[in-house]
């Protein structure tokens, strides 16, 4: 698992959610996750969720720390469990800078506030996850928590932390299924 941070600002609009979209705009070959700041504007017509489409639930924020995994082994089942590893290494991260976070599923809050937003999904040819949290508390439909209201200043440090502890996991979790033996 290869992983990217994106110093450009970049508009998330669910159009990123798609098979090869982290090769083809930045040459990262294969499984890979990818991060980058910019404001979230998914129109429902791009949402991948249906239950927020049929509640009619867009998402929006002014400033999101965003992620996108792609990977090109799983299926949706355990695109999902990667998806929670994903959100559970968040929590971990924050908590290295002394932020305690609730989890429920694949969404993080911070003093009942949502913090996080987050969809697996599945494409023709690989797996996907799509992972974002408010850096600031301005654009979202709802009242949400942020990362700068939690004292993180260095968002991309922040980033690379995250995604050094899941690459590292993936990797590891590859190692372990490569080194037992089977039985019968």
């Amino acid at each position: 698992m290869k992983s990217i941070f994106i110093d450009k600002g970049i508009t998330y609009t669910g159009r990123e959610l798609s098979p090869h979209w982290i090769y083809k705009n930045f040459n990262v070959q294969g499984s890979a996750v990818a991060s980058f700041i910019g404001a979230v504007k998914v129109d429902l017509s791009e949402m991948v969720d249906i239950e927020d489409v049929i509640n009619s639930e867009p998402i929006s924020s002014d400033k999101m720390l965003n992620f996108i995994i792609e990977d090109f082994e799983v299926g949706l089942y355990h695109m999902v469990a990667l998806q929670r590893l994903f959100i559970c290494i968040i929590k971990e991260v924050l908590e290295e800078y002394n932020v305690f976070v609730k989890r429920s599923g694949d969404d993080l809050f911070y003093e009942g506030r949502k913090l996080s937003v987050s969809i697996a999904t599945k494409s023709i040819t690989s797996s996907l996850i799509h992972t974002a949290l408010n850096i600031v508390k301005t654009g979202a439909p709802i009242n949400v928590s942020s990362l700068t209201e939690m004292g993180i200043a260095d968002i991309k440090e922040f980033s690379l932390k995250v995604m050094k502890k899941f690459t590292s996991e993936v990797e590891d979790m590859n190692f372990a299924k490569s080194k037992v033996r089977g039985v019968f």
